[in-house]
């Protein structure tokens, strides 16, 4: 393997990206584009996400007027420039190894009137995680709007990336603990240019939009080798697209490689986050 697949970018400070990821469970990059770049993203979510809402089943409901799109990554003008940003290639390969493999593309979409979710994490922890105390996966956020109080900002309960949920739902926790996450709670204010990574373990959720503007988010899931997030979507890229990518991207990608691009079935449903939550006691 070239030695370049080994080395994490000399800018960024490994074990600040651990600690981070493996301690609170998140982390950010302010800066990371510039408002003309998150502006071409945003025009671009905005068009997908019409054609979404024009179609049965292009966007899954994730709460009362809260949305998530899947799409196909030669569909954003900037897609490239998000994997290849050395920010985020140093931050996968500190956390998840050389091999990782991005395995989604999509974006949130939580408009006004959007209600509190309950607290959750987006899939059951794995056995690498409970059992191994590794993380074998990420999420990435890039926001499109400078988020406001008002706007339904992110909520994380920092360092429950590694709570065991067994013997209830596997991903909702019990109504009794969320007096822990709200007493933990802390609400990202991200800005235009600024571009998150978390574990999607950590116990989080969005809270309500209270502003008369729409919140999009831009969504890149990354595994490690041994994770199974590939199954839940459906990456596919023509063949063309592919061919003119870098080789160091398609190293990374894993996707189906298709002649013609096609209507992606969503199927990272969350039953849980259909009805909304109360709106909490406590953090938000």
């Amino acid at each position: 393997m070239n030695d370049t697949h080994n080395r994490t970018d000399s800018r960024y400070d490994v074990a600040a990206i651990m600690g981070a990821l493996y301690g609170d469970g998140f982390t950010a990059f302010k800066g990371a584009f510039t408002r003309e770049w998150v502006q071409r993203l945003r025009e671009d979510i905005d068009e997908l996400f019409q054609e979404a809402l024009a179609q049965p089943g292009g966007a899954l409901p994730r709460g009362p007027n809260r949305f998530y799109v899947e799409i196909h990554p030669e569909r954003l003008r900037g897609f490239v420039d998000i994997v290849t940003h050395p920010w985020v290639v140093a931050v996968c390969r500190a956390i998840l190894g050389p091999d990782y493999k991005v395995v989604e593309a999509g974006f949130d979409v939580p408009g006004p009137g959007a209600q509190h979710q309950p607290w959750h994490r987006d899939f059951p922890s794995p056995a690498a995680t409970l059992v191994g105390r590794r993380l074998n996966s990420l999420a990435f956020n890039i926001t499109t709007v400078d988020v406001t109080e008002d706007m339904g900002p992110f909520e994380i309960a920092p360092g429950t990336q590694w709570d065991d949920l067994a013997g209830g739902d596997l991903m909702f926790p019990a109504r009794e603990l969320w007096p822990r996450y709200e007493a933990r709670a802390q609400r990202k204010l991200a800005q235009v240019g600024d571009i998150s990574a978390r574990s999607a373990l950590t116990i989080h959720r969005g809270t309500a939009n209270r502003s008369d503007k729409s919140r999009p988010v831009f969504v890149l899931g990354v595994d490690a080798p041994d994770g199974t997030n590939a199954a839940k979507h459906d990456l596919q890229v023509t063949r063309g697209y592919y061919d003119g990518l870098p080789e160091e991207v398609r190293r990374h990608l894993t996707c189906r490689v298709v002649d013609r691009l096609q209507f992606i079935k969503q199927e990272h449903t969350i039953e849980g986050l259909l009805m909304g939550a109360p709106a909490p006691s406590m953090g938000g």
